[in-house]
């Protein structure tokens, strides 16, 4: 692949100093169909790329079943949302339901590679890696890839089952692929490092970003939404993201009658969707909290954000969490944070903006969230200093600039080796088995 102007980057538009990019998203989420962060994560990223003047699409799942293939144009992005082939397979049923998506995704793109050439792939998890493989052996188009979580991190450190130890494999094997690695903190970079053995220098950390402007709420949107929810005597905390045993919703469950006790009357709010759920309402039963704790379901980007700003408190209890986009969120909306000392939200919060404590530890989350209940000040100066930081650290302009840095350098390496032959990953794999065997032996 040559790089530069005249070869394969798209023609400058405007001032800019360097050539403007071609580049194509894979993401198995995408605005307005949205599972967790890794959705709204690609639509921002996707936004401010375009923003800057780079040529962007997007390939990604339907949101529809009108059976075609949907193409439209959103905040300057060219979309294009795959349907599922038949026969339809649930999601449940999840691997065959990878490998049918990444099938019709990486025809979907190859239909797009055909008609221009494109300067980078960006894949967004293991679920689109066969498609992004697929692509990069096909069209020798560089291949960068973000690694939002890991099968071993969400299980704490061991692979349960056959599944498990399948979906870690194949994120091995998208690191494997991927000229080059991103990860959301400095805890995902060594973590991701030492469990697929990548070499350092491969390995980019660019944490996810929030639009400030995005997140603000009129006060007066945020005390209706208050008044509806819970009303002026009752004390109001929040947790929002995917329903998952790692997402640490039954620690908060369990710190509820102690919060109780000791603020008065506080009901918790449950804003999400997941494979726990049912698991959370079944513990919200057994403790008796059937008044106080309310499942929202899914909600909307600007329910979501009213929901923020009329909270006293969010929680972000995690067990195991890469970045922790929604503690930045919250502190976006001006909602003072509690989070587990675990991952990337330990690094969220490392100046004060937040307080945290020792994940599954319920009386230490108790502990917190009643500090920051009962304290008005304390409460306003990490309402500030978040403010502060995520506009200093985590602005989405500067998390797409740093993002194009990282394809130029991807698509420079891929020039770099072209001249050489690559060696097979299954030649890789042989010999890799054959050494177990020798060593074995």
């Amino acid at each position: 692949m040559i790089v530069g102007a005249d070869a394969g980057f798209a023609t400058p538009r405007g001032p800019a100093t360097l050539p403007v990019m071609r580049i194509l998203l894979l993401s198995w989420e995408y605005p307005p169909r949205v599972v967790g962060g890794l959705g709204r994560h690609v639509g921002a990223l996707a936004r401010d790329l375009a923003a800057q003047g780079h040529e962007v699409h997007v390939v990604t799942r339907a949101h529809s079943d009108s059976g075609v293939v949907e193409v439209e144009q959103v905040d300057g992005v060219q979309v294009r949302r795959v349907p599922e082939p038949p026969p339809v397979i649930p999601f449940d049923d999840l691997i065959p339901w990878v490998l049918s998506f990444n099938n019709r995704l990486q025809a979907a793109a190859g239909q797009l590679l055909r008609e221009r050439p494109f300067d980078v792939v960006h894949a967004h998890d293991w679920l689109v890696a066969y498609a992004a493989a697929g692509l990069k052996q096909t069209w020798g188009v560089p291949v960068v890839a973000t690694v939002h979580a890991t099968e071993y991190g969400r299980h704490q450190g061991w692979l349960p089952g056959p599944m498990n130890k399948l979906i870690h494999q194949v994120e091995w094997w998208l690191t494997y692929e991927a000229r080059r690695v991103i990860v959301c903190s400095q805890y995902m970079r060594r973590q991701v490092q030492e469990i697929f053995q990548l070499p350092v220098d491969k390995l980019d950390v660019v944490p996810n970003g929030v639009a400030v402007g995005d997140f603000e709420v009129e006060p007066a949107d945020a005390r209706a939404t208050r008044t509806a929810l819970t009303g002026p005597r009752t004390r109001m905390v929040l947790f929002a993201g995917r329903l998952e045993y790692e997402k640490g919703v039954q620690t908060v469950l369990q710190a509820m009658q102690r919060i109780r006790a000791e603020v008065g009357p506080t009901r918790f709010f449950v804003a999400g969707i997941g494979t726990y759920s049912r698991e959370l309402r079944r513990e919200v039963r057994r403790l008796g909290l059937q008044r106080h704790v309310r499942f929202t379901g899914f909600l909307e980007d600007q329910e979501l954000r009213r929901h923020y700003a009329a909270a006293d408190v969010a929680v972000a209890p995690s067990i195991y969490e890469p970045f922790g986009l929604v503690a930045v969120e919250a502190m976006a909306c001006g909602t003072p944070v509690v989070v587990g000392d675990t991952g990337g939200l330990r690094e969220i919060i490392e100046d004060g903006s937040g307080l945290s404590f020792t994940p599954q530890d319920s009386d230490g989350l108790a502990d917190a969230v009643i500090r920051v209940l009962r304290d008005e000040q304390l409460a306003t100066r990490m309402t500030e200093r978040g403010l502060q930081r995520i506009r200093s650290r985590y602005d989405w302009a500067a998390v797409a600039g740093r993002t194009v840095q990282i394809y130029r350098q991807a698509a420079v390496e891929e020039t770099q080796l072209t001249g050489e032959p690559r060696r097979p990953l299954r030649a890789l794999l042989h010999e890799a088995s054959i050494l177990e065997l020798d060593s074995a032996g």
